[in-house]
């Protein structure tokens, strides 16, 4: 960490090559707002030392470096890898053909963005006040589509905003020696690598599973052929005096993706927030557009609850082999504004695969080196979204905590 973005990119790229003992086949570079001013000096450098290896970079509200998350500090973090037999293909919205539709997105998209039947992942970093995620991202998901193979899955559609600033043009994404104020860049994993993503929402179920019986746009206006007001007042009545408390912090409709499931568990809500309520039609708008005959039930979301979510889903990463690596993109809403503690999403990662590790953190104005102890590589930052799947689709999320796993291709079966 240094207020100078030079002298703090230096320091990144020379703890980048005495881990790797070598030259990476990519670097994902995260800036926090301090630097956007200097993110050309800071690429630049980046450049000069890897030379030709795909930079793919972004500026956040914070960054994240091991087991630190780093807030309100002038900070620079790196997660470099080296990948044999591995093919990174980068692109920006540039490369991207103006489509009309998601079928046009799969023919025109997929060559593009170098997806083929062994690719893994899509990483997106974006501008939020230039690029209209939601609007991009079933694009995305159809171009994906077909790629990938049996064995490995889906291919995982994942990334972030950028959080610097709210203000146009004051945030930066960074592919190789390009630095933009607006726009979108991304990166394609191919070959032999196992991806897996982690998605905690960080939201509780209560009440019971309902069904949209009327509805237009991002107004619910019946469940269950109840007024939707009035059948969302009944289950909040039925609460215990805690969890109306929680309710404070918002109220959320978890959407099922997929209806053909048996039953509905935590991985198959996406999450939306409730935006307000119409009293006299006894309609509720929601920041989505439910459709009739979707099942949606109620969610809270506080600290307590988005800690054991993401512990437990954590939990269940323990039954495959570690990590060589994690890029961990969070919400700023999060971190101590919402856990009144640093590092907490951070130090949860790393817990998983090393539990007796030790809270060893780095002061303001410190290099913050990884230690010999090190659960795995990981890096990232605040985001302003986050992108990440949900019944094998990907959306854009608020609140949430993308935790994106690679592994070693014969890593992955525990």
């Amino acid at each position: 960490m240094s207020e100078d973005a030079g002298r703090a990119v230096s320091q990144a790229c020379d703890q980048v090559f005495e881990s790797l003992a070598g030259s990476p086949d990519l670097v994902m570079m995260f800036l926090s707002p301090h630097h956007v001013e200097q993110s050309v000096e800071a690429t630049r450098i980046a450049r000069q030392r890897f030379g030709d290896v795909p930079i793919i970079g972004v500026s956040g509200q914070g960054v994240i470096a091991g087991g630190a998350e780093i807030e309100r500090t002038p900070a620079i973090s790196m997660l470099a890898a080296s990948l044999p037999g591995v093919r990174v293909t980068a692109f920006t919205d540039d490369d991207l053909p103006v489509v009309e539709s998601t079928t046009e997105a799969e023919e025109q998209w997929s060559g593009r963005m170098g997806l083929a039947g062994d690719s893994r992942a899509v990483i997106l970093f974006a501008d939020p006040t230039s690029v209209p995620m939601m609007t991009l991202l079933p694009w995305f998901n159809a171009a994906a589509a077909n790629a990938g193979d049996a064995k490995s899955g889906r291919v995982q559609v994942v990334g972030g905003m950028a959080a610097a600033s709210t203000k146009p043009g004051a945030n930066v994404v960074i592919l190789n020696d390009r630095v933009r104020r607006h726009g979108l860049v991304g990166v394609t994993i191919s070959g032999r690598i196992h991806v897996d993503t982690v998605l905690s929402q960080g939201c509780k179920p209560f009440g019971p599973t309902m069904v949209v019986t009327k509805s237009h746009r991002n107004l619910i206006f019946e469940l269950g052929g109840k007024p939707a007001l009035e059948a969302m007042q009944e289950v909040v009545g039925e609460l215990s005096d805690q969890d109306r408390e929680s309710l404070q912090q918002g109220m959320f409709v978890g959407m099922v993706i997929d209806e053909h499931k048996p039953r509905f568990g935590r991985n198959d809500f996406l999450m939306r927030a409730v935006l307000g309520a119409d009293p006299q039609r006894k309609a509720v708008a929601v920041a989505d557009f439910p459709k009739v005959g979707q099942s949606v039930r109620l969610h809270m979301r506080d600290a307590r609850t988005a800690e054991e979510d993401l512990a437990l889903l954590m939990d269940a990463q323990k039954l495959y082999d570690p990590p060589v690596g994690s890029l961990l993109i969070t919400c700023n809403g999060r971190g101590e504004r919402m856990f009144g503690q640093p590092h907490h999403d951070a130090s949860a990662v790393e817990r998983a695969f090393a539990p007796q590790r030790g809270e060893t953190r780095s002061a303001a104005g410190k290099i913050v080196s990884p230690a010999a102890d090190v659960a795995i590589p990981q890096a990232g930052f605040f985001a302003a979204g986050e992108v990440g799947p949900i019944g094998g689709r990907s959306f854009l999320h608020g609140h949430t905590a993308c935790c994106v796993l690679f592994r070693e291709e014969e890593g992955r079966g525990g």
